[in-house]
């Protein structure tokens, strides 16, 4: 056996211990194995190998089944090698057979924090305490080691846009490729910008609801009271005037009512209860 701090051998007595305990903090997979089983004796080197590469990121429990056969009941174990991998204090995911390192490799990045997602953690956590220039120093310097990674690009974008620089964070959004384009977060904070520019130069309201007094068909006014409302969150009203304007004419400024409401529908995203309810009322009007 290793002498690696992350490689264990794990009996009945000390399971409780070395897998489910430490499994809260980080993945620990389990593998179940027996001196006399060829396929356990090929992987076995594999596993310690990324026990090694992954630096503590997860840890390698070995149980060999024939010492420990009342475990391995437990587990229902029917063949060898058995991995199975343990994360909060659950089972996650298993597999059988000498499987390659490749798809070893997928079962434990899908439950690993990476060094970037540590930093994101934090940097956010700093950014609500108020402390900006800390945040976006600690994205930064993530990004520099991670320059592919599209969310923490979303992130620094998220916060200069918070503080009124749209032109870097749009550049920031514009640099993701087609996968990170997306991405919720990126598709929320692009139509948000794209709002803050349509109110860039609108009348107030006051003026635009005078100007809808006076004329209700006032296709220009509805379009510009939209987006005032839903700069104040009045989402449902918001709609109400795009859906208006796309009874009225659809030719509009390029079908502007219904330009408005995908606007809309990115920038709260597909959860969000007032667009479930309008993408109804969308359908039944298209069709």
């Amino acid at each position: 056996m290793s002498e690696s701090p992350y490689i264990h051998n794990v009996s009945m007595q000390n399971f409780q211990n070395l897998v489910l305990e430490k499994s809260i903090n980080k993945p620990v997979l389990v593998d179940f194995w027996a001196d006399w089983c060829q396929p356990c004796q090929t992987i076995m080197p594999m596993l310690a190998k990324l026990a090694e590469e992954y630096d503590g990121k997860f840890e390698l429990a070995k149980v060999n089944a024939d010492e420990e056969q009342e475990l391995a009941a437990h587990f229902g174990i029917k063949s060898l090698p058995t991995m199975k991998l343990f994360f909060k204090g659950q089972l996650v995911d298993e597999r059988m057979g000498a499987v390659s390192e490749s798809d070893i490799r997928a079962m434990l990045d899908k439950h690993i924090v990476s060094e970037s997602d540590q930093f994101m953690q934090a940097a956010m956590m700093a950014y609500q305490q108020g402390q900006i220039e800390q945040a976006l120093e600690m994205l930064n310097h993530a990004l520099a080691n991670d320059p592919d990674n599209a969310e923490l690009k979303v992130a620094i974008a998220q916060i200069v846009h918070d503080q009124g620089d749209d032109e870097s964070a749009m550049a920031l959004l514009d640099s993701l490729d087609e996968e990170g384009g997306k991405l919720d977060t990126a598709t929320k904070l692009r139509a948000a910008i794209k709002l803050a520019a349509q109110l860039a130069g609108l009348p107030d309201l006051n003026e635009i609801e005078q100007r809808l007094a006076t004329n209700s068909t006032d296709l220009e006014a509805l379009l510009q009271k939209s987006r005032h409302l839903t700069a104040r969150g009045d989402y449902d009203n918001a709609m109400e005037c795009l859906l208006t304007i796309m009874r009225s004419d659809r030719g509009f400024e390029d079908d502007a009512g219904r330009t408005g409401l995908l606007e809309v529908f990115d920038m709260l995203g597909g959860e969000h209860p007032s667009v479930q309810k309008y993408r109804r009322k969308l359908f039944t009007l298209l069709h």
